[in-house]
């Protein structure tokens, strides 16, 4: 049995997968797995329509289940990529044990993660604009802000609510920004006492021109239609970080905003990063059969993936139509290394671009020819729908766009609670919190009641101490990123404070105290006697 194991759920990872189910449909000895974090798969070109309600947010979505019906999902985060020995392990469920997945050939499709390391601020501050969740919290947000701005009395603050900030000048960025101006400037003809004359909505680039992809001529249409519609358009400036009043540029001028959008570069995923291959500029570089040099049977493509590209010095562009076409060239190849076939070499040319202005309008360049408008809005709308997976999204988006050519905006807010740093948990007697060997995802805290510490062994197990109200544990598996050495089992009703990995170590990193305190602790309990 050969096994296939794709990473990433975007159109790279999805569409790998459903072109593998049709060339492998004859074949007996093939098993296909995907492994993404979550179990659907978002269409990014409508995803700014979201912001202004021109689409149900579950309409750009599909169930990667329902895509891939013959494709093994695996919902966890990928933890580590092992090229030599072949393994991939992913996260625990809600068993804490990491997974081990071995794979025959590995196809990597990770995309790339924003990248805030040269803007403080950024990552605390500013609106990502990545993914579905994304948007639903974007959409909340500008709600938030209006409904404040409604009953303010502090003018200054109130202007501040009223200024919404979009950074990058791309394509990602410009319809942010028109699908956000439509919206703020519509919604705000709800609120009694704010003036939509009030709402300001800027948009920042550091080039000398927006939509550098597309040409001169018809990125000058998409900025005077922007401008004409309100947007405030900075070129030549670089937005260089965030506070809790605002945006702060590279000249020092501070734009006071509740409202930051970033749509800056993104950089390499962070597992991209530590893969032992060869990268240009982060990505992963591949050949023209978009295999990996030197590591047979291992496949990347899409945003991670440097593709060379004879028209371009930064290689194939990061967008979906190349995504797909990279998908077919992968699938296609891991057949013919299965059968004993010639590999296909890669070559595709883009057919076009085009980018959405809100309110009936976009430009594009479709096979060398210019549209603009609303012309252009019809032909961008009808590509991407025929382009959109599945039949009955298709009908629910149709819809979508029919009703909002008709109804009024929708300014419901849906609040979604945000998960807490700090989780409390309840154990009956004798129940497990942990066992060893487990991977260690969390420190505890006991609250009240106590625990044992065992050793398990053979024909049973010791226990080595007990611990009680105050008390904590779970630290050595965090501090020396290892599995757990021991398992803990309540004795009484136990109720602990649970803090996360990731939120442990930033506690550890800005505390320096707390580290030390924590590395007595295990001084003291590893010196201990058993």
């Amino acid at each position: 049995m050969k096994h296939i194991v794709i990473l990433g759920g975007g159109f790279g990872g999805v569409y790998t997968a459903m072109y593998l189910e049709k060339m492998t449909r004859r074949l007996t000895d093939v098993e296909i797995t995907l492994i993404n974090s979550e179990n659907y798969f978002v269409f990014q070109p409508m995803l700014p329509e979201v912001i202004s309600g021109s689409i149900e947010i579950q309409h750009i979505i599909n169930p990667i289940r329902r895509l891939c019906r013959r494709t093994n999902l695996h919902m966890r985060e990928v933890q580590a990529v092992d090229l030599e020995n072949k393994i991939i392990t992913t996260s625990p469920g809600f068993h804490p044990t990491l997974q081990k997945i071995p794979y025959d050939h590995l196809v990597i499709a990770l995309g790339s993660v924003m990248n805030f390391a040269r803007m403080p601020g950024l990552k605390q501050h500013a609106f990502q604009f990545k993914n579905i969740g994304d948007a639903l919290r974007l959409r909340n947000h500008m709600i938030h802000v209006l409904e404040e701005a409604d009953i303010e009395e502090d003018e200054q603050l109130r202007r501040s609510e009223l200024t919404f900030v979009i950074a990058g000048g791309g394509f990602s960025g410009v319809e942010s920004a028109a699908e956000l101006n439509d919206f703020v400037r519509g919604a705000s003809k709800n609120y009694r006492h704010i003036n939509p004359a009030d709402v300001r909505v800027i948009l920042l680039h550091s080039g000398e021109r927006i939509l550098p992809e597309l040409s001169p001529e018809v990125a000058a249409f998409a900025e005077r239609l922007l401008r004409k519609r309100g947007v405030e358009i900075r070129l030549k400036t670089r937005l260089a970080g965030a506070t809790g009043e605002g945006a702060v540029l590279s000249t020092g001028e501070k734009i006071f905003t509740k409202t930051l959008v970033a749509t800056v570069p993104a950089g390499p995923h962070p597992l991209v990063t530590e893969l032992k291959c060869e990268k240009v500029n982060g990505r992963i570089k591949v050949d023209e059969h978009l295999e990996l040099t030197g590591t047979p049977g291992v496949w990347a493509l899409g945003d991670c993936a440097f593709i060379l590209d004879p028209r371009s010095e930064g290689g194939s562009p990061p967008t979906a139509q190349h995504a797909v076409r990279e998908a077919k060239c992968v699938a296609t190849n891991v057949v013919q290394k299965i059968v004993g076939g010639e590999p296909r070499k890669f070559s595709f040319s883009s057919l076009g671009m085009a980018a959405a202005l809100g309110h009936r309008s976009a430009v594009a360049e479709i096979l060398g020819i210019k549209l603009w408008g609303i012309l252009a809005w019809f032909v961008w709308r009808f590509i991407y729908w025929s382009k959109l997976p599945g039949i009955d999204r298709k009908i629910r988006v149709g819809v979508d766009w029919f009703l909002d050519v008709l109804l009024p905006q929708d300014i419901v807010q849906i609040k979604t609670s945000e998960s807490s740093t700090l989780n409390q948990e309840h154990f009956g007697p004798g129940e497990v919190v942990f066992r060893e060997g487990d991977h260690g995802d969390r420190v505890y805290l006991i609250i009240s009641g106590d625990v044992e510490v065992l050793r398990e062994r053979a024909d049973g197990a010791d226990v080595l101490t007990k611990l009680s109200s105050g008390e904590c544990f779970g630290e050595m598996a965090l501090m020396q990123d290892s599995l757990r050495n021991a398992t803990i089992r309540a004795v009484t009703e136990v109720d602990v404070v649970s803090v996360y990995r990731q939120d442990f170590h930033m506690l550890l990193q800005r505390l320096p105290g707390l580290h030390e305190i924590f590395d007595k602790l295990i001084a003291a309990r590893v010196a201990a006697p058993r």
